[in-house]
């Protein structure tokens, strides 16, 4: 389906192109699906996909739909992607999933208009997780798994962590759902299933080459704790990495009103900071 409809471009295109239910992938017959918003034009223009949250067990690409149609009015091909989720498909598949997103939209670069070098990804919760574990394991080939255009990269340029995770064996009893969630996951508690805690934490992939990352947290994140995205930060710069923290003072899990706009801002400014070079 594809939709055209006038938008306030900020690029030199003059509308947006809309086309969703766009197969992706096919990992275990899943039929995996992208919604994509895009400026009109020859381009080639940055991309960003943009990841989900919902606890790795929930949640909809739909959720996304508004903020790829206003990345695409900044001049990006935005997509907005549904991955496998637990407890059926446990860590790694969403991993995979993201991946192969990525790898597709390189792939697909001449027919979207896409710059291939410069992708970037962002994402919400879980889906925070997954845009900054794609950040920081670029070169693990063993998180590609074995699904479609494995001959295309699935590195990122930039991320944007809304509120996830870095560290799940830290998670527990700081975070009101980590008991309930992680397990579901991982395929056990932090004491069952420790090693698959700690390869599933991007804390401990991060070299100096993961990319520069921006983390946006509230410091009453009762789900997330905001200590995740201290230590995530702290550990890229350490390893010579630009990464920031915007602290959104008093904010939850998830963002409202002025707090929303705030960290709206931020990002299309990380994104343009860093994508459009």
């Amino acid at each position: 389906m594809v939709v055209t409809f006038a938008g306030q471009s900020l690029c030199a295109a003059s509308s947006v192109v809309i086309e969703k239910d766009v197969e992706y992938a096919n990992p275990d017959n899943q039929h995996l699906q992208l919604n994509m918003a895009r400026p009109e034009g020859a381009g080639p223009f940055p991309a960003v996909v943009c990841i989900h949250g919902g606890g790795f067990r929930a949640g909809t690409r739909d959720g996304y739909d508004g903020l790829i149609k206003k990345l695409a009015e900044n001049g990006y091909v935005a997509v907005t992607v549904t991955y496998r989720l637990a407890p059926k498909y446990q860590f790694p598949a969403a991993v995979n999933d993201v991946k192969a997103a990525v790898r597709w939209l390189r792939a697909n670069a001449a027919k979207y208009h896409i710059d291939p070098n410069r992708i970037g990804a962002m994402g919400g919760s879980a889906g925070g997780h997954l845009a900054q574990f794609l950040g920081v394991t670029a070169d693990q080939k063993q998180f590609e798994g074995d699904g479609e255009n494995l001959d295309q990269s699935s590195r990122v340029a930039c991320v944007v962590n809304f509120y996830g995770p870095s560290d799940f064996t830290k998670s527990y009893g700081k975070s009101v759902d980590a008991a309930e969630v992680l397990p579901l996951f991982l395929g056990g508690n932090v004491e069952q299933a420790r090693q698959r805690h700690i390869v599933a934490s991007p804390l401990y992939w991060v070299t100096p080459n993961a990319a520069p990352t921006l983390c946006i947290h509230g410091t009453k994140d009762n789900y997330v704790a905001f200590e995740q995205a201290q230590w995530i930060v702290d550990k890229l710069k350490a390893a010579g990495v630009e990464a920031e923290l915007l602290t959104m003072e008093g904010a939850g899990h998830g963002f409202q009103g002025e707090d929303a706009a705030k960290a709206d801002a931020a990002m299309v400014a990380f994104f343009d900071r860093h994508l459009k070079k």
